[in-house]
């Protein structure tokens, strides 16, 4: 299991790359279904990758000054 971001980062990026290829051989086969789950997986995948960091801590510090 992941410890730290950067290794997210790396599982994330390779689920991204087999979504793709997934995806590349489901339109070649025109498996409309299929498609339509990996594009769902791949927006998912890359929601949690590019995701910006919670705002916590910003508002936080606010609060101490």
């Amino acid at each position: 299991m992941p410890t730290n971001e950067k290794e997210i980062n790396n599982y994330l990026f390779d689920q991204l790359d087999l979504v793709e290829e997934a995806l590349k051989l489901a339109e070649e086969e025109n498996a409309t279904k299929t498609i339509e789950f990996l594009k769902t997986r791949k927006m998912k995948i890359e929601r949690k990758l590019y995701q910006k960091p919670p705002l916590v801590r910003e508002s936080m510090a606010l609060y101490e000054t």
